[in-house]
């Protein structure tokens, strides 16, 4: 019986070489193995289309059982936090996306309070991360910090307004924001660029801070950076979404049919949705690394700061401090005008005394 000759190892590598030029291709198939995560915000107005804008996105149905509410319970309605979470497949590639909705966002006739919600919820995903991170099992963590918050501009206003404003700024330090002028089909295409210029303008001179794509590598292609030169000079993006496949030119496509004609969701001539898309998708890990080393790090080194204790909404609480201060400030005026009025009036009438006695003498 003969012995099997043990099989001799090859070398995998062209010789001279070490073979760490593949270490790429294992961290390709590595995050493949495990998939992607990402969490988008979408704030807006109600009737701006934002989810046939997300259902359009992702090519998915993410609310099939939504009820819109009528004019009545608008009015009295708070804000809400909904949060879908849909595995999506593609080539191979898993992402599990999470898509943050705010319904009753700006309906209400009083809308002081109304992004204090949502505030609250990107604390509080922070704020988790940091206790599961500082956990003893950290193998599995769940990532659902904000990545990106969508901001519905309405394109029947003259650009911003002051809700828009005091919301951006309130969330500016927390989240990165990508500007988006809803139902652009709207507009005629001098308006668009016109509310563009005038949004940039305004968002400028609050001091606003949104989402700025990187600049493209030296070493990239030329039509990348083509690509990112586009991307840029479009923000804010002027959108149109559509669930609805319609026949154009022989062809199927997703849009919007109107007496003069087809607005087509993918054709970049007719608005920026796929500008848009091209830029969450071609930029999403950098959204991620944004958020992990500039937002929650600046949200952990606050926290760290003060020992690990936790402070419930405190730019919040700062507002409400300053109206009761403001209160207090009033109260205390009406109190000393009150005071100086009985002081008058007790002066008038011992003066009244004296002139009595004078004429008794």
């Amino acid at each position: 019986m003969s012995k099997q000759q043990p099989t001799q190892f090859i070398n995998p590598e062209t010789p001279g070489y070490v073979g760490f030029a593949n270490l790429p291709n294992q961290v390709h198939r590595k995050s493949v193995k495990k998939g992607f995560e990402f969490t988008l915000m979408v704030v807006g107005e109600s009737g701006l289309g934002k989810s046939t804008l997300i259902n359009s996105l992702f090519l998915t149905d993410l609310y099939p059982e939504r009820v819109i509410p009528g004019a009545a319970e608008k009015i009295e309605r708070t804000v809400q936090i909904e949060a879908s979470t849909v595995e999506i497949e593609e080539r191979g590639v898993k992402l599990r996306l999470t898509v943050v909705d705010t319904p009753g966002y700006g309906d209400a006739i009083n809308c002081r309070d109304c992004f204090k919600t949502i505030i609250s919820y990107i604390d509080e995903q922070f704020e988790r991360y940091l206790h599961d991170e500082s956990g003893l099992n950290r193998r599995h963590i769940l990532d659902n910090r904000v990545h990106c918050c969508f901001y519905f501009i309405s394109p029947f206003g003259h650009g911003l307004k002051p809700l828009d404003v005091a919301f951006m700024k309130a969330i500016h330090n927390k989240v990165n924001i990508v500007p988006v002028i809803a139902k652009a089909d709207t507009l005629t295409l001098k308006e668009r660029e016109r509310l563009k210029k005038r949004i940039l303008d305004e968002i400028e001179e609050h001091s606003i801070k949104i989402y700025h794509l990187p600049d493209a590598e030296s070493d990239e292609d030329e039509d990348f950076k083509e690509q990112t030169r586009l991307l840029k000079a479009s923000i804010p993006f002027s959108v149109v979404g559509s669930n609805q496949l319609i026949e154009a030119k022989g062809k199927k496509v997703r849009g919007r049919l109107y007496p003069w004609g087809v607005v087509e969701v993918e054709n970049p001539e007719h608005n920026d949705f796929l500008k848009l898309r091209t830029m969450l998708i071609t930029h999403m890990q950098d959204l991620q690394e944004v958020t992990q080393d500039l937002h929650y790090e600046n949200f952990r080194s606050e926290r760290l700061k003060r020992g690990g204790r936790k402070v419930e909404n405190e730019d919040m609480n700062k507002d409400q401090i300053l109206l009761e201060k403001e209160a207090e400030l009033r109260r205390m005026q009406e109190m000393i005008a009150r005071m100086q009025a009985q002081m008058q009036l007790q002066l008038q009438g011992g003066d009244g005394d004296s002139g009595v006695h004078g004429h008794h003498v």
